[in-house]
């Protein structure tokens, strides 16, 4: 009713009329037909925007109506499947730092540059692997590594096909040759034995010169719990094993405990990480592994240090082991990891310094580099996302300063109604991002003034706000795209003032108690 032309005289504003209520007719098109409506309370604008949904059997339910479009999205996903792989890798070098604690100056005192200590790469290993789906049940797997240790080293490659048989199982058939070891024949298949319970197997045959080399690895798995896993492992061949654990994984923690007997390795080990609920989903963990081959206990953290990066470190302390620091920095789908070995003994400054130093450095870095690139990159984003918007931006508030021009009489009988009654009268509403008072001079810009529309939106007294951004509410428009955006309200029933701030998302119910203005404040 406030936008329909015949209600205004004004040419300029029945003009303006129209075409808001062009839009409101569209929005009524949408939600006064079921599909179309189902469509839209479940996903949104995009929703609509699918294609495919003239092909949907009409007058189905909401559920319905989310298999179709989750169908549809698959088969747009499968499309792209065909034609994208997806490279994983890791590459790792281990570092010999030993000389840095066990130092032999009796020995080589007298030798040139023996006062520096000696820093060595004594291994690396890559590895890199590449999928490429087939069909929407066969996927084809590439993979290949190398790997050399103090001078000696060799590498392989693979080549695997996977199909998907079934909702409750998958093969899949392995080839492999390198230049240490000849042709290796695998195959490997998983299933589902009931709901709660899987099997893995795992078979190859590896043909070498002393003779082939079978090897059988098989997993049978349970749900203990919604939260707990366990598995039992039976190994045979080279090194025959059995092993059992426990895996609970819930949202704040990740515990481990396992049991293997083998040859020639037998252990205990208990592990337990800690989830942080933070936005750089820092961790925390601990283990000790105890067996045949001696003690170590680890402990260590990794946090998100960007959108795509984690970093994690880890000081490994055992006997006889001595002394490690491991950094892995995982990238997307590649992995970099670099163990450094400082010391064969127990050494308390090895452990000192591998736990102290990673934090210091870790921290300098934050501070100096990694927080003001994510600070400029985000101004970057941010800067973009404005340009890219900006002629939407602008059609927005053109179309939400004619909207509150329509409103002026509305909103005028509404305040005499209000004043009669002494109920909700909106003194002041502003929208946008709120800055302190050091930045003032980008305060007009990130802030909107919304009182007009906010009045128009009174009724009996009451003003109510539902959980949705308030940048799509009539007379509104977003006055700063991908920031963080709050509505300030001070309003007055009942002759007092009060004041309320929100978020964009919050719901909000006014008029409120808790709102009040303390008249000494």
């Amino acid at each position: 009713m406030l936008y329909h032309p015949d209600k205004h005289r004004d040419p300029e504003l029945k003009t303006q009329a129209e075409r808001l209520f062009n839009l409101v007719h569209q929005a009524y098109e949408v939600l006064s037909d079921p599909q179309t409506r189902a469509i839209y309370d479940i996903y949104g604008r995009r929703g609509l925007e699918m294609e495919g949904w003239e092909v949907v059997e009409r007058k189905r339910t909401p559920a319905e109506i989310r298999e179709e479009f989750e169908r549809l999205q698959r088969e747009r996903e499968e499309r792209r499947l065909q034609q994208r792989t997806n490279p994983k890798g890791t590459i790792s070098v281990g570092i010999d730092a030993t000389d840095l604690f066990d130092r032999y100056d009796e020995e080589y005192e007298d030798v040139p540059g023996s006062s520096f200590p000696q820093i060595e790469i004594n291994k690396m290993h890559i590895s890199q692997s590449i999928e490429a789906p087939l069909t929407a049940t066969d996927t084809a797997i590439l993979s290949g590594n190398l790997s050399t240790q103090n001078g000696n080293g060799g590498g392989s490659i693979n080549f695997a096909v996977r199909r998907v048989t079934s909702a409750k199982g998958w093969g899949e058939l392995e080839f492999g040759a390198g230049d240490l070891q000849g042709p290796l024949f695998g195959l490997k298949i998983f299933r589902n034995l009931t709901p709660r319970c899987f099997i893995t197997t795992n078979c190859a045959l590896q043909f070498s010169s002393r003779g082939v080399r079978p090897g059988l690895t098989t997993v049978l798995a349970r749900n203990l719990d919604k939260n707990t896993m366990g598995y039992l492992q039976w190994r045979w061949g080279i090194q025959s094993a059995m092993n059992t654990s426990i895996v609970r994984d819930t949202k704040t923690s990740h515990f481990t405990v396992a049991l293997q007997l083998g040859i020639p390795h037998s252990f205990m080990m208990v592990s337990y990480q800690h989830k942080f609920q933070d936005e750089d989903q820092t961790r925390v963990k601990g283990s000790l592994k105890a067996g045949f081959f001696g003690t170590i206990v680890e402990y260590g953290a990794e946090r998100k240090i960007s959108r795509h990066s984690i970093l994690g470190a880890t000081v490994s302390v055992g006997v006889p082991q001595g002394v490690s620091l491991k950094i892995k920095l995982n990238r997307a789908s590649q992995t970099y990891f670099f163990p450094v070995h400082l010391t064969d003994q127990l050494l308390p400054s090895a452990v000192f310094y591998a736990t102290v130093g990673p934090l210091v450095i870790y921290f300098a870095m934050h501070r100096l580099i990694i927080k003001p690139y994510l600070r400029a990159q985000k101004e970057r984003e941010l800067e973009k996302q404005r340009e890219s918007t900006a002629s939407d931006v602008l059609q927005k508030k053109q179309e939400a300063e004619a909207a509150v021009r329509l409103m002026q009489e509305s909103v005028r009988r509404i305040i005499e109604a209000e004043e009669a009654r002494m109920g909700l009268i909106v003194v002041n509403a502003w929208y946008g991002k709120f800055v302190n008072d050091n930045s003032r001079k980008n305060e007009k810009v990130k802030v909107i003034d919304v009182t007009v529309p906010l009045q128009c939106l009174v009724k009996d007294s009451k003003l109510i706000l539902t959980e949705a951004s308030k940048a799509g509410l009539p007379g509104f428009y977003d006055p700063c795209v991908g920031e963080e955006k709050s509505l300030k309200v001070l309003y007055q029933f009942r002759g007092v003032l009060h004041q309320v701030m929100s978020a964009d998302n919050e719901a909000l119910r006014i008029p409120k108690q808790s709102h009040r203005i303390d008249a000494d404040g």
